[in-house]
Protein backbone atom coordinates (compact mmCIF):
# COMPACT_ATOMS: atom_id res chain seq x y z
CA UNK A 1 0.00 0.00 0.00
CA UNK A 2 1.50 3.65 -0.59
CA UNK A 3 0.95 6.84 0.85
CA UNK A 4 -1.60 7.19 -1.76
CA UNK A 5 -4.26 5.04 0.37
CA UNK A 6 -4.51 7.92 3.13
CA UNK A 7 -6.65 10.29 1.55
CA UNK A 8 -10.29 11.53 2.87
CA UNK A 9 -11.62 11.32 5.98
CA UNK A 10 -10.84 8.17 7.79
CA UNK A 11 -13.51 7.73 11.12
CA UNK A 12 -11.83 7.36 14.64
CA UNK A 13 -14.15 4.52 15.35
CA UNK A 14 -15.84 3.76 18.74
CA UNK A 15 -15.67 -0.06 20.60
CA UNK A 16 -19.00 -0.64 21.04
CA UNK A 17 -19.98 -2.87 24.25
CA UNK A 18 -22.58 -4.91 25.74
CA UNK A 19 -25.18 -2.92 27.97
CA UNK A 20 -23.19 -3.64 31.13
CA UNK A 21 -19.59 -2.68 29.06
CA UNK A 22 -18.78 -6.03 30.09
CA UNK A 23 -18.01 -7.52 26.46
CA UNK A 24 -18.08 -6.14 22.61
CA UNK A 25 -21.18 -5.86 21.09
CA UNK A 26 -20.30 -7.28 17.64
CA UNK A 27 -23.66 -6.13 15.98
CA UNK A 28 -22.62 -3.05 17.06
CA UNK A 29 -19.73 -3.06 15.21
CA UNK A 30 -21.90 -3.49 12.15
CA UNK A 31 -23.84 -1.01 12.78
CA UNK A 32 -21.22 1.69 13.07
CA UNK A 33 -19.68 0.69 9.85
CA UNK A 34 -22.86 0.32 8.05
CA UNK A 35 -23.43 4.33 9.63
CA UNK A 36 -19.99 5.90 8.70
CA UNK A 37 -19.36 3.79 5.44
CA UNK A 38 -23.24 4.77 4.68
CA UNK A 39 -22.45 8.71 5.11
CA UNK A 40 -19.55 8.26 2.46
CA UNK A 41 -16.47 8.50 5.13
CA UNK A 42 -13.62 7.29 3.26
CA UNK A 43 -11.64 4.72 6.03
CA UNK A 44 -12.18 3.30 9.31
CA UNK A 45 -9.65 3.53 12.88
CA UNK A 46 -10.78 1.00 15.47
CA UNK A 47 -8.51 0.89 18.53
CA UNK A 48 -7.47 4.15 18.79
CA UNK A 49 -8.23 6.80 21.85
CA UNK A 50 -11.72 6.95 20.03
CA UNK A 51 -11.79 3.19 20.74
CA UNK A 52 -10.60 3.43 24.53
CA UNK A 53 -7.60 0.91 23.25
CA UNK A 54 -6.06 1.42 26.96
CA UNK A 55 -10.12 -0.22 28.75
CA UNK A 56 -9.40 -3.44 26.53
CA UNK A 57 -7.43 -6.71 27.15
CA UNK A 58 -5.17 -7.70 24.17
CA UNK A 59 -7.95 -10.33 23.26
CA UNK A 60 -10.50 -7.82 23.12
CA UNK A 61 -8.09 -5.62 20.85
CA UNK A 62 -7.51 -7.98 18.14
CA UNK A 63 -11.26 -9.14 18.45
CA UNK A 64 -12.36 -5.36 17.35
CA UNK A 65 -10.08 -5.57 14.78
CA UNK A 66 -11.52 -8.52 13.20
CA UNK A 67 -15.00 -7.10 13.48
CA UNK A 68 -13.97 -3.93 12.27
CA UNK A 69 -12.23 -5.83 9.22
CA UNK A 70 -15.12 -8.26 8.45
CA UNK A 71 -17.57 -5.45 8.53
CA UNK A 72 -15.69 -2.98 6.06
CA UNK A 73 -15.63 -6.39 3.28
CA UNK A 74 -12.99 -4.04 1.53
CA UNK A 75 -15.07 -1.06 1.00
CA UNK A 76 -12.64 1.37 2.37
CA UNK A 77 -8.76 0.44 4.42
CA UNK A 78 -9.12 -0.02 8.19
CA UNK A 79 -6.25 0.97 10.08
CA UNK A 80 -5.70 -1.04 13.40
CA UNK A 81 -4.48 0.75 15.93
CA UNK A 82 -1.89 -1.32 17.82
CA UNK A 83 0.61 0.84 20.11
CA UNK A 84 0.87 -1.11 23.32
CA UNK A 85 3.45 -0.02 26.50
CA UNK A 86 5.97 -3.21 25.38
CA UNK A 87 7.39 -3.82 22.24
CA UNK A 88 6.07 -7.74 22.38
CA UNK A 89 2.32 -6.72 22.60
CA UNK A 90 2.80 -3.90 19.78
CA UNK A 91 4.39 -6.56 17.18
CA UNK A 92 1.87 -8.84 18.61
CA UNK A 93 -0.82 -7.46 17.97
CA UNK A 94 0.83 -5.50 14.41
CA UNK A 95 1.05 -8.99 13.23
CA UNK A 96 -2.16 -10.07 14.08
CA UNK A 97 -4.01 -6.84 12.52
CA UNK A 98 -2.06 -7.38 9.21
CA UNK A 99 -3.02 -10.94 9.66
CA UNK A 100 -6.86 -10.19 10.15
CA UNK A 101 -6.36 -8.09 6.92
CA UNK A 102 -5.87 -4.75 8.14
CA UNK A 103 -4.72 -2.18 5.47
CA UNK A 104 -2.52 -0.51 8.09
CA UNK A 105 -1.68 -0.11 11.27
CA UNK A 106 -1.76 2.97 13.80
CA UNK A 107 1.00 2.93 16.67
CA UNK A 108 1.15 5.66 19.58
CA UNK A 109 4.46 5.61 21.02
CA UNK A 110 4.99 3.77 24.64
CA UNK A 111 2.98 5.51 27.19
CA UNK A 112 3.92 6.76 30.99
CA UNK A 113 7.42 6.96 30.88
CA UNK A 114 8.63 8.41 27.89
CA UNK A 115 11.04 6.76 25.08
CA UNK A 116 13.89 8.68 23.65
CA UNK A 117 13.96 9.41 20.17
CA UNK A 118 16.56 6.78 19.84
CA UNK A 119 14.25 4.47 21.93
CA UNK A 120 11.53 5.32 19.48
CA UNK A 121 13.88 4.13 16.22
CA UNK A 122 13.98 1.18 17.63
CA UNK A 123 10.68 0.75 18.44
CA UNK A 124 9.04 1.39 14.94
CA UNK A 125 12.15 -0.26 13.47
CA UNK A 126 11.10 -3.91 15.87
CA UNK A 127 7.45 -3.34 14.99
CA UNK A 128 8.71 -2.58 10.78
CA UNK A 129 10.56 -5.92 10.91
CA UNK A 130 7.58 -7.85 11.37
CA UNK A 131 5.08 -6.61 9.19
CA UNK A 132 4.69 -5.58 5.35
CA UNK A 133 1.99 -2.97 6.01
CA UNK A 134 2.41 0.38 6.16
CA UNK A 135 2.59 1.91 10.06
CA UNK A 136 0.49 5.36 10.74
CA UNK A 137 2.60 7.65 13.66
CA UNK A 138 -0.48 8.73 16.75
CA UNK A 139 1.44 11.46 17.57
CA UNK A 140 -0.64 12.61 20.89
CA UNK A 141 2.04 14.62 23.22
CA UNK A 142 -0.01 14.99 26.13
CA UNK A 143 -0.83 11.75 26.58
CA UNK A 144 2.26 10.24 25.80
CA UNK A 145 5.22 12.67 26.50
CA UNK A 146 6.83 12.38 23.51
CA UNK A 147 8.04 15.93 21.04
CA UNK A 148 9.45 15.21 18.34
CA UNK A 149 10.64 17.75 15.97
CA UNK A 150 10.14 17.80 12.16
CA UNK A 151 12.86 16.49 11.24
CA UNK A 152 12.92 13.63 13.73
CA UNK A 153 9.51 12.62 12.48
CA UNK A 154 11.08 12.43 8.94
CA UNK A 155 13.37 10.47 10.25
CA UNK A 156 11.04 7.94 11.51
CA UNK A 157 9.49 8.00 8.16
CA UNK A 158 12.77 7.06 6.21
CA UNK A 159 14.41 4.17 8.58
CA UNK A 160 11.36 2.36 9.29
CA UNK A 161 7.96 1.50 8.01
CA UNK A 162 6.15 4.81 9.19
CA UNK A 163 4.61 6.32 6.26
CA UNK A 164 2.45 9.07 7.80
CA UNK A 165 1.36 10.34 10.63
CA UNK A 166 -1.86 11.65 12.97
CA UNK A 167 -1.37 14.72 14.22
CA UNK A 168 -3.30 15.32 17.40
CA UNK A 169 -0.67 17.74 19.09
CA UNK A 170 -2.81 20.50 18.39
CA UNK A 171 0.16 22.45 17.24
CA UNK A 172 -0.75 24.29 13.63
CA UNK A 173 2.59 25.67 13.06
CA UNK A 174 4.46 22.46 13.96
CA UNK A 175 2.17 20.52 11.71
CA UNK A 176 2.74 22.52 8.45
CA UNK A 177 6.10 22.32 8.80
CA UNK A 178 6.30 18.84 8.55
CA UNK A 179 3.26 18.64 5.56
CA UNK A 180 5.69 21.71 4.11
CA UNK A 181 8.97 20.69 4.50
CA UNK A 182 9.38 16.76 4.83
CA UNK A 183 6.80 15.47 2.97
CA UNK A 184 9.11 13.20 0.92
CA UNK A 185 9.53 11.57 4.20
CA UNK A 186 6.11 11.11 5.95
CA UNK A 187 2.51 12.14 5.28
CA UNK A 188 0.80 14.43 7.26
CA UNK A 189 -2.93 13.79 8.41
CA UNK A 190 -4.55 16.10 10.46
CA UNK A 191 -5.84 14.09 13.49
CA UNK A 192 -6.82 17.79 15.78
CA UNK A 193 -10.94 18.23 15.19
CA UNK A 194 -11.00 22.11 15.27
CA UNK A 195 -7.95 22.13 13.14
CA UNK A 196 -10.08 20.24 10.61
CA UNK A 197 -10.89 23.16 8.24
CA UNK A 198 -7.49 24.90 8.35
CA UNK A 199 -5.77 21.55 7.40
CA UNK A 200 -8.02 20.63 5.06
CA UNK A 201 -7.28 24.28 3.24
CA UNK A 202 -3.79 24.06 3.58
CA UNK A 203 -3.70 20.86 1.68
CA UNK A 204 -3.53 17.96 3.87
CA UNK A 205 -5.01 15.18 1.78
CA UNK A 206 -6.43 12.97 4.61
CA UNK A 207 -7.70 13.44 8.10
CA UNK A 208 -8.35 10.76 11.31
CA UNK A 209 -11.67 12.21 12.90
CA UNK A 210 -13.36 10.95 15.60
CA UNK A 211 -16.60 12.75 14.78
CA UNK A 212 -16.93 11.58 11.26
CA UNK A 213 -18.15 8.50 13.39
CA UNK A 214 -20.90 10.94 14.52
CA UNK A 215 -21.88 12.90 11.67
CA UNK A 216 -20.27 10.87 8.70
CA UNK A 217 -21.54 12.67 5.76
CA UNK A 218 -21.27 16.48 7.39
CA UNK A 219 -17.49 15.20 7.20
CA UNK A 220 -17.49 13.66 3.69
CA UNK A 221 -19.09 16.66 2.41
CA UNK A 222 -16.37 18.74 4.08
CA UNK A 223 -13.54 17.05 2.89
CA UNK A 224 -15.14 16.91 -0.76
CA UNK A 225 -15.93 20.81 -0.87
CA UNK A 226 -12.30 21.65 0.21
CA UNK A 227 -10.15 18.77 -0.40
CA UNK A 228 -11.27 18.01 -3.65
CA UNK A 229 -13.07 20.93 -5.36
CA UNK A 230 -11.33 23.82 -3.54
CA UNK A 231 -14.66 25.36 -2.87
CA UNK A 232 -13.83 27.32 -0.10
CA UNK A 233 -17.29 28.95 0.51
CA UNK A 234 -19.31 25.90 0.76
CA UNK A 235 -16.58 24.82 3.21
CA UNK A 236 -16.90 27.12 5.35
CA UNK A 237 -20.54 26.94 5.09
CA UNK A 238 -20.12 23.44 6.22
CA UNK A 239 -17.50 23.98 8.76
CA UNK A 240 -20.05 26.64 10.43
CA UNK A 241 -22.21 23.97 11.35
CA UNK A 242 -19.79 21.22 12.29
CA UNK A 243 -17.20 23.00 14.16
CA UNK A 244 -19.23 23.81 17.31
CA UNK A 245 -19.75 19.86 17.21
CA UNK A 246 -16.03 19.55 17.34
CA UNK A 247 -15.59 22.26 20.19
CA UNK A 248 -17.90 20.83 22.43
CA UNK A 249 -16.46 16.88 22.06
CA UNK A 250 -12.67 18.68 22.85
CA UNK A 251 -14.46 20.08 25.96
CA UNK A 252 -15.29 16.66 27.10
CA UNK A 253 -14.07 13.05 27.60
CA UNK A 254 -13.60 12.46 23.50
CA UNK A 255 -14.30 8.98 23.82
CA UNK A 256 -17.45 9.31 25.75
CA UNK A 257 -18.58 12.66 24.08
CA UNK A 258 -18.45 10.14 21.03
CA UNK A 259 -20.02 7.09 22.29
CA UNK A 260 -22.91 9.70 23.33
CA UNK A 261 -23.09 11.37 19.68
CA UNK A 262 -23.61 7.73 17.94
CA UNK A 263 -26.85 6.86 20.52
CA UNK A 264 -28.16 9.98 19.93
CA UNK A 265 -27.80 10.00 16.05
CA UNK A 266 -29.42 6.03 16.13
CA UNK A 267 -26.29 3.81 16.11
CA UNK A 268 -25.38 3.15 20.09
CA UNK A 269 -22.27 1.74 21.12
CA UNK A 270 -23.14 0.70 24.69
CA UNK A 271 -21.35 2.96 27.65
CA UNK A 272 -18.01 3.65 27.72
CA UNK A 273 -15.66 1.87 30.24
CA UNK A 274 -15.08 2.92 33.88
CA UNK A 275 -13.67 5.11 35.18
CA UNK A 276 -15.19 6.91 32.12
CA UNK A 277 -18.81 8.43 33.09
CA UNK A 278 -21.51 8.90 31.22
CA UNK A 279 -21.99 12.89 30.14
CA UNK A 280 -23.96 14.70 32.77
CA UNK A 281 -27.72 15.15 30.98
CA UNK A 282 -26.97 18.95 30.67
CA UNK A 283 -24.54 17.95 28.57
CA UNK A 284 -25.92 15.44 26.46
CA UNK A 285 -28.79 17.97 26.00
CA UNK A 286 -26.13 20.61 24.64
CA UNK A 287 -24.69 18.11 22.12
CA UNK A 288 -28.19 17.19 21.02
CA UNK A 289 -28.56 20.92 20.37
CA UNK A 290 -25.65 21.26 18.38
CA UNK A 291 -26.53 18.32 16.10
CA UNK A 292 -29.86 20.12 15.51
CA UNK A 293 -28.42 22.86 14.85
CA UNK A 294 -26.81 20.98 12.27
CA UNK A 295 -29.41 19.63 10.50
CA UNK A 296 -28.57 16.39 12.18
CA UNK A 297 -31.75 14.28 13.17
CA UNK A 298 -31.38 12.78 16.52
CA UNK A 299 -33.59 10.10 18.27
CA UNK A 300 -35.27 9.70 21.62
CA UNK A 301 -32.87 9.17 24.77
CA UNK A 302 -31.97 5.15 25.75
CA UNK A 303 -29.73 5.96 27.82
CA UNK A 304 -26.91 3.17 27.80
CA UNK A 305 -27.20 1.17 31.31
Amino acid sequence: MSNQQFTGILAAVVTPFTADGSAIDTHGVKRQAEHIIGGGVHGLVPGGSTGEFGALTVSERKQTTELYVEAAAGRVPVVAGTGALSTADTVELSVHAEKAGADAVMIVPPFYDAPSFEELLAFYGDVSETIDIPIMYYNIPSATGVHLTPEQLAELGRKTRVTSYKDTGGDFAWFSAVKEQHAADITALNGWDTLTFAALASGAKAGVWGTASVIPRLCADLYEAVAVRGDLVSGRELWSKIFPICRFLESHNYACGIKTGVELVGVSAGPTRRPVLPLAPEHREELRTLLAAAGVETVTDQVAA
